[in-house]
């Protein structure tokens, strides 16, 4: 993740689980934009999925598709950084599959 200087990380979670998710990037610096630090945003969206054989859901029986109101938050995070994000992400996450898409930024604060 070298030819990029910043990703944007979109990562879905429940809002239970907002302030733990919070304060793992900004242990993490994601959100550091220029003279600012905890920049990130996030918005409700609407989950859909069903769990299959071998699953363990948070939420949801296997083999039901189940619908559930979420957040999605977008955090900036430096490429130096975004292996140890994903990482802390992932210690906070309570979905045994998290989605966080991570996609390069060619330019951020315009």
């Amino acid at each position: 993740m070298t030819d990029f200087p910043c990703y944007k990380l979109e990562i879905f979670i429940p809002e239970s689980h907002l302030s733990v998710l919070q304060q793992a990037l900004w242990e993490t610096d994601a959100g550091h934009i220029g003279k600012y630090d905890c920049c990130l945003s996030y918005s409700p969206v609407t989950g859909c999925w069903r769990p299959l054989e071998g699953s363990h859901p948070y939420l949801g029986t296997l083999g039901q598709l189940r619908t559930e109101p979420e957040l999605k938050v977008e955090v900036a995070c430096p490429t130096g950084r975004v292996e140890a994000v994903l990482a802390a992400v992932k210690r906070v996450h309570p979905y045994e599959e998290p989605v966080i898409n991570v996609i390069p930024l060619y330019r951020t604060g315009l």
